[in-house]
């Protein structure tokens, strides 16, 4: 049963390619560092003994009989820090999580800890061990020595296929044409140094190759070692997964939910290469490897791939994807018109389209933006294009931003071009003065509406002057247009609107800035302000508080300050976090913002409208931009990143002198509020190939989720300086859990063939207040004391009666979330997982502990009882005591939860709809407190804080009574489906009883 794999970096550069080599490097033996409980380290020589039963090591003062380890006596085999030992203070930053592993042995489950010089030699050594714990009871010789395996028959057929003349060979050239369509990320020239590597190994140099060397250079080509150890972690067999491993896989590490058996077959049936893998149903690791690669697996969720915001709230609640200047493809002022660069923005989703008309030569108005007037492009050329392109790719409305700079005789032809041109499409209903927001995207689906000044209502002329927009004046300085257009005796520029183009505009009317008291008392709901960059930037810093709030009614847009004269783009996410809808980008310069951009409005089906956070639209919320942690009431999550390894990445651009050589690192940055950006990378992978193993586990904590972007950067490390090699963004909210690829693309943006990275996810939420940490990974033991949220006083003593109300509930709420998450992670850790591992893989675990015993399982799961009880049959060691008694408090303190939620929710929601009722006489009750100035922003401020705390610490007990539930019917299902359930399975749902609240220790 050969099994074939190639690990990157082994002692001595040696190749281990397959199972077999594993155990025989098991056999030769190698130094491994055992570590003792008081967390001293030694080094021993590990070894595997002949007849494959016992592992030993030596030196050591017990007799030789006591230095061993027999196989059929081994449980399970940890790999990183997973027993108290490893996780200990004196040793956790001593070696990395990926080179120490830890076999769980013998009645009383010790456990003997390992540290190894590389992620590498671990990997031999848990593959080895995991294989000899299968079979080891059923045969001792070594594998390999069997019938050919699935895949070894699948590229045998193959080969057979490619040899034409049935000589049993065929010329090189086929055979690495042939691996190449097998894999085709490979380079041409890695296939013909294999073949030339193996061919003077067995000594048949020549120009044709015979099957079991193409076997062989295929096996050692095409297996990805990582992939390989996966699936040696899931299959029952170790050879490849039958559907109930597979099953198992997706439900347990990819999250998936309802995934059934019909289901797993049509996976197997689409992706296993070799026909007899399709008809048992059975997916071996060509088949695995292809489904990992497919957009099935694909990290970005699929949900997103289509609407799936609620789109019937008002367009202010909405990011808006927009261009400024989207014609042109190079800079600002030494580029050139380019119509195409509207169709790729409009392509992209984008909802808002910028442009500029100046008078054209031949009396009819034209748009230019380069001080060339050879590069103009006529206005009814762009409006036909519009026409064309606008909802190509998304229905939702498109906003076009007219910035006038043309003559009202010309003004008048644009107008009428725009109603012939648009007709039904453009929106020109007036809006509605008995409303107080904007209608939604869903009503608007299809329409076009103009963004632009009006003329006042007593202007009864065919044209009249209003107030001119800033944007646009950098260029007509340029072109000289500047001084005749400038006002006498200073003030706000004026120009001259005809009527024809200001009936145009109905939901998006252009009004200056004043300040946001005077929008508060005067703005109606059509009309909009458009920001500098500079002057958008100044409010997010002193006041975001108050542009946030602006922005829950109004629509805002921040164009790029005129000094960017090479088209280089702002940080979206500046503005982004105050609730700016439209952040107008340079679609032309690709870039660090403009991929944050992309890669935002990549989500709710890239329509172009992203829904904001629900703390950014309510009407009463606390929201700080400017947040240096987590937000009241928004739960803070932790995202686990693992980065696995990368796939066929290309050497950067221009990086000629450097040959064949890329050494490549991973950057991944988090972008959002404040609180929120970091940026951590992985180690750079030396001498790798185009497929480097970075093996490393980043952590990151999101205290909004709902903002955050995460990016991965790919560099060629470098001591001239770092090379950009790839780039992929993604939402947060759009991450797929599990073992996902990454699919990278270029700087452009453009996708990069075959180009990926490997990598896990993993999300969980942040246990208590402040700044998460890693317990247990990091071996904090010393107790915390628990941070309550409370709400604030306001200084109105009617009103902060109402909100003392909620005191004992708010602390109620806390304990009730925090018992759980504590024990939860309790039992975690004695199971030998992570905080990120679920339910279902820790039943799984104990279950295997228990399978791997020669007597009858000592535990059982008692599945007629609403709280399944895990009960011991007779005498268990003491790691399984602990085990019990663990899970034990696990499951009362979510039975307390879950009966207790309601009532806790309740008395929340009635303090907090209290409060709300005080809202609408707000404003009169501080006037007669007399609240003014300083104490009555402080009083405002501390009624959001409340308001927000309260709904959000209801939001949070709901979530954690829905995840309790959802840990019962993953017990339920665990127990059933892994043998140590017993008396069948009552439904999860749990009866309504009262239990009193104590508080369990960190």
């Amino acid at each position: 049963k050969k099994k074939t794999v190639s690990f990157s970096s082994m002692p001595n550069d040696r190749k281990i390619n397959s199972t077999a080599a594993c155990i025989s490097l098991m056999l030769e033996g190698c130094e491994l560092k055992k570590v003792r409980s008081n967390s001293r380290m030694y080094s021993r020589f590990f070894v595997l003994d002949a007849d494959m039963r016992s592992v030993r090591w030596e030196p050591s003062k017990k007799d030789s009989e006591k230095a061993k380890i027999e196989i059929k006596s081994v449980k399970e085999v940890r790999v990183g820090k997973k027993t108290p030992v490893l996780r200990s203070n004196g040793l956790s930053d001593q070696f990395p999580d990926e080179c120490a592993f830890s076999i769980i042995y013998g009645d009383n489950y010790e456990s003997l800890d390992l540290v190894a010089s590389s992620a590498d030699v671990v990997s031999a050594w848990v593959m080895g061990l995991r294989y000899l714990v299968s079979y080891g009871k059923h045969s001792p010789e070594a594998p390999g020595t069997s019938h050919p395996s699935l895949r070894t028959s699948w590229i045998s057929s193959v080969f057979d296929l490619a040899d034409l003349e049935k000589s049993g060979r065929i010329p090189v050239s086929r055979a690495v044409q042939l691996i190449k369509a097998l894999n085709p990320g490979m380079k041409t020239s890695t296939i013909e140094l294999k073949f030339k590597e193996l061919q003077k190994a067995s000594e048949r140099p020549g120009a044709e190759v015979a099957c079991d060397l193409f076997v062989e250079a295929y096996c050692e080509l095409c297996t990805r070692p990582e992939i390989f150890f996966l699936l040696v972690q899931f299959s029952s067999n170790k050879e490849y997964l039958g559907v109930k491993d597979l099953l198992m896989f997706l439900e347990v590490e990819q999250g998936m939910e309802g995934v059934t058996e019909e289901k797993c077959l049509e996976i197997v049936s689409k992706y296993e290469p070799s026909k007899e893998g399709r008809e048992k149903g059975y997916l071996a690791i060509d088949g695995f490897t292809r489904y990992l690669l497919s957009a099935d697996c694909s990290i970005f969720d699929p949900q997103h791939r289509k609407v799936c915001q609620d789109m019937a709230q008002p367009l202010s609640h909405y990011y808006i994807s927009s261009a400024h200047s989207a014609c042109l493809l190079e800079d600002n002022f030494w580029g050139r018109s380019d119509i195409s660069g509207y169709i790729s923005a409009l392509g992209l989703g984008c909802r808002s389209i910028e442009l500029v008309l100046w008078d054209g030569p031949e009396g009819e108005p034209v748009v230019y933006t380069s001080p060339s007037a050879a590069s103009c492009v006529p206005f009814r050329t762009v409006v036909g294009l519009i026409d064309q392109h606008a909802f190509a790719a998304s229905a939702y409305p498109l906003i076009l931003c007219l910035v006038v700079r043309c003559s009202a005789p010309q003004q008048r032809l644009a107008a009428q071009c725009l109603r012939k041109t648009l007709g039904e499409k453009l929106y020109l209903e007036p809006p509605n003065p008995l409303a107080s927001y904007l209608p939604s995207p869903e009503q608007l689906k299809g329409r076009i509406l103009i963004k632009g000044k009006k003329l006042p209502p007593s202007c009864e002329d065919s044209e009249g002057e209003v107030s001119d927009e800033e944007e646009g004046w950098e260029l007509a300085r340029r072109l000289g247009q500047e001084d005749r257009e400038a006002p006498e005796g200073g003030g706000p520029r004026r120009v001259r609107l005809s009527r024809e183009l200001s009936e145009l505009v109905s939901l998006c009317q252009a009004v200056p800035f004043q300040d946001f008291e005077s929008s508060r008392r005067g703005q109606r709901y059509w009309e909009m302000c458009s920001f500098s960059e500079v002057e958008a930037g100044r409010f997010a810093n002193e006041c975001p508080a108050e542009l946030v709030s602006y922005n829950k009614r109004f629509l805002s847009r921040v164009y790029p300050s005129p000094m960017r004269i090479d088209a280089s783009n702002m940080n979206p996410q500046d503005f982004w976090k105050c609730g700016c809808q439209m952040v107008a980008m340079n679609y032309q310069t690709p870039g660090l913002m403009m991929d944050l951009n992309v890669g935002w409005f990549r989500q709710n089906g890239a329509c172009g409208y992203v829904l904001r956070p629900a703390i950014m639209r309510e009407e009463v919320s606390y929201f700080s931009a400017n947040a240096k942690d987590s937000l009241p009431g928004v739960p803070a999550q932790l995202l686990h990143l693992k980065v696995i390894s990368g796939q066929n990445l290309p050497k950067p651009k221009g990086s000629g002198a450097k040959g064949e050589v890329v050494e490549p690192y991973v950057c991944a940055e988090i972008h959002g509020i404040p609180a929120d950006c970091a940026e951590h990378r992985t180690k750079t992978a030396l001498q790798s190939g185009d497929n480097p193993i970075f093996d490393e586990s980043l952590e990151f904590q999101i205290n909004l989720p709902e903002l955050a972007v995460l990016r991965f950067v790919v560099l060629d490390d470098d001591y001239i300086g770092d090379e950009f090699i790839a780039q992929y963004t993604i939402p947060f909210e759009c991450l797929q859990p599990g073992y996902r690829h990454v699919p990278l693309q270029s700087l452009a943006g453009e996708p990069l063939p075959h180009a990926t990275l490997f990598v896990h996810v993993a999300i969980t939420d942040r246990r208590g207040g402040g700044k998460g940490h890693r317990r247990g990974l990091a071996g904090r033991r010393g107790r915390r004391v628990r941070e309550y949220t409370s709400t604030k006083a306001t200084g109105i003593k009617a009103i902060d009666e109402v909100f003392r109300t909620a005191t004992q509930p708010l602390r109620e709420a806390t304990d009730l979330r925090e018992n759980v998450q504590n024990a939860l992670v309790s039992f975690k850790e004695l199971c030998g997982l992570t905080p990120a591992a679920n339910m279902k893989q820790c039943i799984l675990t104990v279950s295997t502990w228990l399978l791997h015993s020669d007597s009858a399982p000592s535990v059982t799961l008692n599945l007629a009882e609403q709280y399944p009880s895990m009960e011991a049959q007779g005498p268990i060691p003491d790691l399984l005591r602990k085990v019990l008694t663990a899970y034990e408090t696990m499951i009362q303190t979510s039975r307390t939860l879950i009966e207790s939620a309601d009532a806790v929710y309740g008395k929340l929601i009635q303090a907090q709809q209290a409060g709300m009722d005080f809202h609408k006489e707000l404003h009169r009750i501080e006037t007669k407190e007399g609240l003014r100035g300083r104490k009555l922003q402080k009083a405002l401020e501390s009624f959001a804080w409340n308001i927000t705390v309260l709904k959000g610490q209801a939001d949070l007990l709901k979530h954690a009574k829905a995840e309790a539930l959802d840990n019962l019917w993953q017990i339920h299902n665990a127990g059933q489906s892994c043998g140590i359930g017993r008396n069948g399975s009552a439904s999860p749902e749990p009866s309504r009883l009262r239990a009193p609240l104590e508080p369990i220790p960190e």
